[in-house]
């Protein structure tokens, strides 16, 4: 999914007043999935609007975005993509992942998008 269809989906999510959450790789270090500036929208109608990696990593970021949606507070999270889950996971990259989650919501962000 290319970066306009992020942005398109940021506008509408923000527009509609649903509490989806923007989460933004703001640092990439060693062997990531996904650089800096790599956006994903969490949206509770839509699902997931981009990614930001998948897997172990992305499902950490999904449960830090549940809270985020839940309270309205922006977080950074760090992501460590250095150690293996379990045996199943062969995925594991190796690097670490900051990771900035903050909730869209109607208003400005509607406007300024």
């Amino acid at each position: 999914m290319d970066e306009a269809n992020v942005y398109r989906a940021i506008v509408n999510a923000a527009g509609s007043g649903r509490p989806a959450v923007l989460a933004t790789v703001v640092r990439a270090r060693g062997s990531t999935p996904r650089s800096a500036g790599s956006k994903m929208l969490i949206d509770p109608d839509n699902g997931l609007i981009g990614t930001i990696g998948g897997g172990c990593g992305e499902a950490e970021v999904l449960e830090a975005a549940r809270e985020v949606a839940r309270t309205g507070e922006p977080r950074l999270i760090r992501v460590e993509l250095t150690d293996p889950v379990d045996s199943w996971s062969p995925a594991v990259c190796g690097g670490v992942m900051e990771v900035f989650l903050e909730r869209v919501t109607g208003g400005a962000a509607a406007t300024t998008l």
